[in-house]
């Protein structure tokens, strides 16, 4: 089951990132966190910069309405994003998993 919790601007919820992947996707769930394959490689940020990126598009949001909260050098990290709710966010990325 996924790690999604509302918190005072939106939500937060955990991610398990794959690096230098074919394609920037969701593949499902790994434990308690989404599984995001991103083409970027894990280099000075890029891979955390493609990561707010992905998912401010994935959701319609600014890129600064996405926030790295921990993990910034690790696969596991915790978003959060302002503006959503926990019902919208599970709607759309329900489908992947």
């Amino acid at each position: 089951m996924l790690d999604c919790r509302e918190v005072e601007a939106g939500i937060s919820f955990k991610v398990r990132l794959q690096p230098r992947a074919s394609k920037n996707e969701i593949t499902g769930l790994q434990g308690d966190a989404l599984k995001v394959r991103l083409t970027s490689p894990p280099v000075d940020g890029e891979a955390n910069q493609a990561c707010r990126e992905f998912f401010a598009e994935l959701l319609n949001k600014a890129r600064s309405a996405v926030k790295i909260t921990a993990g910034h050098k690790s696969r596991n990290k915790t978003l959060e994003v302002e503006g959503i709710s926990k019902t919208d966010f599970l709607s759309v990325v329900g489908k992947f998993f």
